[in-house]
């Protein structure tokens, strides 16, 4: 048995994820127990200079220098918090926070820049650090995204009824789960950025609230408008939505440019009935990509990730699945809002055990490896 943190931060810069765990076994037969869990947000000035990195703002040498020890500072006082008053863990896994993300094209390598020093974070904390997990990914030809899928089908497949994993952080991603009995190796595993998931949402609300408001919560402000169709029969007509997988996505293409697309065929429109059909998009993109890319329909959908929040996003999620019952993560025993912190706990603990963490179908890469690159901590 051994103690991890898994450390997260994903693309809608919210805040850092903290979850203290205790594994055992191996992949299959991994056993979980969540310790504790925190949510740690970023100082404003610090998430603003992040946003302002990620819409290409430029930045001196030093300056992002400074930056990437900043947030490893961040997520070092994370990992500490979250164990106070438990055992100290042995293991950190870091994900680190996206700042740029570009899929492979061609005969081009992907690239993906995550910043907050895995040897900071082991220096200051002087626990051993495993971070980078896209790059081997990358580097074999992978999309270096989404890792999870490998954790969901430990965790979460079923063996005789299809699931779906439907995580709606800024951006969606999606494993199907086939039965296990059926696939007991996972090799029917899929996994893909679906699109939008938070991100358009949040930036309208901060847009269209001037400032004062930074996301939609429980959809509440969405729910007062009305869906415009033709908006999001437009919208959907994106390239993305399209493109067969593996693929993966982020703040680079439905970010700050997407919404002022998306502002500009709206004009005239009330702020909630904005909001509502930004909601429909994100609703139909996830339903539509299930449609046209799995090969048979799922029998439950789990919902993790802030998005799992949105009442009204689920209410819409619910009628286009119509009789497949959509649920969250929690109802099969792993928190909603623990759970990325929780696949990156799980992916250095493999990588200790010198166990893959991608699956190449998903990815796109030419094998299975263990992911990640290792600093010692003090011993």
């Amino acid at each position: 048995m051994m103690r991890v943190i898994g450390l997260m931060s994903g693309t809608s810069v919210d805040g850092i994820d903290a979850a203290l765990v205790e594994l055992e076994g191996g992949d299959r037969h991994l056993q979980l127990e969540v310790l504790n869990f925190c949510t740690v947000p970023y100082p404003a000035d610090l998430r603003q200079r992040i946003l302002d990195l990620c819409g290409e703002k430029p930045l001196t040498p030093r300056e992002l220098a400074d930056l990437d020890e900043e947030i490893a500072e961040a997520f070092a006082l994370a990992a500490q918090r979250v164990q106070q008053g438990y055992p100290r863990a042995e293991l950190i896994g870091s994900h680190g926070q996206t700042v740029f993300h570009r899929p492979p094209t061609g005969d081009r390598l992907g690239y993906s820049l995550q910043l907050g020093r895995g040897d900071w974070i082991a220096w200051r904390t002087g626990i051993t650090t495993i971070a980078n997990f896209r790059a081997q990914d990358i580097a074999l030809g992978g999309q270096g995204a989404p890792l999870v899928p490998r954790v969901d089908w430990c965790l979460l497949s079923h063996p005789t009824e299809v699931r779906c994993v439907q995580n709606i952080g800024g951006i969606g991603n999606v494993t199907y789960l086939p039965p296990h009995l059926e696939d007991a190796d996972g090799k029917g595993v899929m996994g893909w950025d679906t699109g939008p998931g938070n991100m358009l949402l949040d930036l309208g609300v901060m847009a269209l609230s001037g400032g004062e408001r930074t996301y939609d919560a429980d959809g509440a402000w969405a729910r007062q408008g009305q869906i415009i169709e033709p908006l999001v029969e437009q919208w959907l007509q994106d390239s993305f939505f399209h493109q067969p997988p593996p693929k993966s996505t982020g703040r680079e293409y439905f970010g700050l440019a997407f919404w002022q697309r998306c502002r500009a065929d709206a004009v005239g429109l009330a702020p909630a009935d904005i909001l509502a059909t930004l909601t429909e998009l994100t609703a139909r993109s996830i339903v539509e990509s299930y449609h046209r890319f799995l090969p048979r329909p799922p029998q439950r959908v789990f919902l993790c990730g802030g998005g799992a929040h949105n009442t009204f996003l689920r209410e819409r999620l619910q009628v286009h699945f119509g009789d497949i019952p959509v649920e969250t993560t929690a109802t099969a025993g792993v928190p909603v809002d623990a759970k990325e912190a929780i696949a990156f706990a799980i992916l250095a603990y493999w990588h200790v055990l010198g166990l893959p963490g991608n699956l190449p179908q998903v990815t796109g890469a030419r094998q299975a490896v263990p992911l990640g690159q290792r600093w010692s901590g003090q011993q």
